[in-house]
């Protein structure tokens, strides 16, 4: 895949290229502050992080720390703080899927055991809280109040989140409204912080820092919403978990809201049997999908992504052109179009 920009085009492996060795040094440094004094800690710890994930947020870190590095007219050269900080949002963001693993019984994630198949619920609660706090110790070296301010905040929006998504398992009348609160708690919000702690990282001032927080908490949106419409449509070998697995678990999201709203009483009953039920045997996968797709929730969420995508372009296409602004350009389609 690649897109053009300024008569120049960039492959996704051009864009992780562009940051590649500090990538590189950020695996380096989540096995460093993976490792614990109780074993099985560290063991469930580099487990997670050896899943394979794609490392999207620290890139994200990486690039607006070098884009920001580049309109202060200081590109290259040391970045250990943005490597540091690359490996603490990684840290916080794996210490959410386990939790979210726990909380929605999950049994797989990345094409794998889950953690709390392997290893239970309690002891994976502790590993998740474990993470949470060596993130949190690895940040507060870089001595910077503003980081710690940007890193809490997100952590309050982000538990704020789960609980919100936890009182409205198993309700059929979610809104477009609840579905973008939840999209904005649990995602975009992570995506907005990266890009901000890049930004402090290249010691920008406030306003690119809050340009770059924008681009990136719309691209989280876009990314979240593509994520809630695969859920549907995509393979479990693509997706690495139960195709599905949202209703399953009872969760109403975008592409099934847009299709109840146009729904017969019969099709409302299917849904709401499956989610009474928490599994396909009354009410099929195979016809739920049909129902959601004949009222165009698919496509209506692809377009509501679409528009977040927009607006991520808006906002980076105001900078001049250079490597690190085609790359964030280019992601907003890496995002969007993205089979899983």
């Amino acid at each position: 895949m690649a897109t053009e920009r300024a008569g120049q085009v960039l492959t996704a492996a051009e864009i992780f290229d562009l940051v590649r060795a500090d990538l590189a040094s950020v695996e380096k440094a989540i096995d460093i502050e993976s490792v614990a004094s109780v074993d099985t800690v560290t063991t469930i710890s580099r487990y997670l992080q050896q899943s394979g994930g794609k490392r999207l947020r620290p890139a994200l870190l990486l690039l607006t720390a070098r884009f920001a590095g580049a309109e202060r007219g200081r590109d290259g050269g040391d970045n250990g703080m943005a490597i540091q900080l690359g490996a603490v949002v990684e840290m916080l963001h794996v210490a959410t899927l386990v939790h979210d693993d726990v909380i929605d019984v999950a049994q797989s994630r990345r094409g794998r055991p889950s953690a709390n198949v392997q290893w239970g619920n309690h002891i994976c609660v502790l590993a998740g809280d474990w993470l949470y706090m060596q993130a949190f110790q690895t940040a507060l070296r870089e001595r910077n109040f503003h980081v710690l301010d940007l890193l809490i905040g997100l952590t309050q929006m982000m538990v704020e989140g789960e609980l919100l998504q936890l009182e409205r398992i198993g309700r059929i009348g979610i809104t477009e409204a609840d579905c973008m609160e939840l999209v904005d708690r649990k995602t975009a919000c992570l995506f907005s912080a990266c890009a901000k702690l890049g930004a402090v990282a290249a010691g920008a001032d406030s306003h690119l820092e809050e340009k770059l927080g924008d681009f990136a908490w719309n691209l989280g949106m876009a990314f979240q919403l593509i994520d809630d419409m695969l859920d549907f449509v995509s393979r479990e070998a693509t997706l690495g978990k139960p195709v599905g697995g949202d209703l399953k678990e009872g969760k109403v999201t975008l592409p099934l809201v847009y299709a109840l709203q146009d729904a017969t009483e019969s099709e409302r009953k299917l849904v709401e049997t499956a989610l009474e039920d928490r599994t396909y045997d009354r009410a099929s996968f195979s016809e739920i999908l049909a129902m959601v797709e004949r009222h165009d929730g698919i496509q209506r969420t692809r377009e509501r992504a679409q528009q977040f995508t927009d607006r991520a372009r808006e906002i980076v296409g105001e900078f001049p052109d250079n490597p690190y602004q085609r790359a964030l350009f280019t992601l907003t389609d890496l995002v969007t179009e993205r089979d899983r």
